[in-house]
């Protein structure tokens, strides 16, 4: 609990942890105990108060009404006054880089400055801080754009850059781990049962652990799939499996699977095999210095993870075709 609560901590979790972590009398190790949840909660209470009782009085200021379920705060989504359809998907933007003591009453005036804002979604712990990070939509494109460059870096405190870019509306899930025995139908079953949105569900072989299957999980948008997410990375859902790994389905893996199904050897149609997932082709130092340069620059762009398309021509002699593009 404690590593959770000093990562990504504003000023004040830091000097509460070093209290934390300060050296006691031998009278006062006799009478420690490991902190319990309600000792938790009053702590955070107590280090946040005065940031709270601005957010209050802010709301009652304002009139914004915000609601939070499944561990996100939310306004809009449409807000007061809004007429015609949700605004496409391109115009979300990712905030990260938070101070985890910082409300919606600094972070709503600051987002809406440069455009008119469609819904703000700050992502919440259960003791009362955020974790780090939040969504902002805006009613069009431009208002996005406006965002990042004008908000990308912006020092909401001393010392405290935020970063501000394309939101990557990312809606598959990878969950490895889970039971051999498991069928694809008690799986969509137990889903349906306990996320919403989900359209496809596929089983592989895992190519990580013996005896085990990964699966591949398919929702209607981003939000649908993040909440699923933390459902499973919580463990609300009973499912057959040990060790099991949840994450956002990576570019690579996808791509492998994909030329599995493509491409699937004789030995697929045995039963207990694992997956063969094929080796990626081995690059020549300039082709892979050209990537390594390709990815630091995405990376300090804020353009996600790129993906890469390798084409063999035949011709009068073979050449290799390297397109990309970015992941957003």
């Amino acid at each position: 609990m404690w590593s959770r609560l000093g990562q990504g901590a504003g000023p004040c979790c830091c000097v509460a942890m070093a209290m934390l972590l300060s050296p006691v009398s031998r009278e006062q190790r006799g009478s420690f105990s490991p902190p319990r949840i309600g000792w938790h909660r009053k702590w955070t209470n107590s280090i946040n108060q005065d940031r709270k009782t601005s957010l209050l009085a802010w709301e009652k200021e304002t009139g914004i009404e915000l609601v939070q379920i499944n561990g996100q705060r939310r306004y809009g989504g449409p807000p007061p006054g809004w007429v015609g359809d949700p605004p496409p998907a391109d115009t979300e933007v990712y905030i990260g880089k938070l101070p985890q003591d910082l409300y919606e009453d600094v972070l709503i005036p600051l987002f809406q400055s440069v455009g008119k804002l469609y819904e703000f979604r700050l992502m919440m712990t259960f003791s009362g801080l955020n974790r780090g990070f939040a969504y902002a939509k805006y009613s069009n494109h431009r208002g996005a754009r406006d965002a990042i460059a004008a908000l990308n870096h912006y020092p909401v405190r001393q010392g405290c850059a935020i970063v501000v870019c394309w939101s990557t509306q990312k809606r598959e899930l990878s969950v490895d781990g889970l039971a051999a025995s498991v069928s694809q139908q008690e799986l969509e079953a137990t889903l349906q049962r306990a996320t919403q949105g989900i359209l496809s569900v596929t089983l592989h072989a895992s190519p990580h652990q013996r005896q085990a299957k990964l699966a591949v999980l398919k929702y209607s948008s981003h939000q649908a799939a993040a909440l699923a997410k933390k459902a499973l990375m919580e463990g609300n859902l009973r499912l057959r499996g040990s060790e099991m790994r949840v994450e956002w389905l990576h570019p690579d893996l996808k791509q492998k699977l994909q030329l599995w199904e493509e491409r699937p050897p004789a030995s697929q149609v045995q039963e207990n095999k694992r997956l063969a997932v094929p080796k990626p082709l081995a690059l020549s130092p300039a082709v892979q210095n050209m990537l390594d340069h390709l990815n630091t620059l995405c990376g300090r762009q804020c353009l996600g993870m790129p993906l890469f398309l390798t084409k063999c021509i035949r011709g009068p002699s073979w050449h290799r075709e390297l397109l990309c593009r970015s992941h957003n």
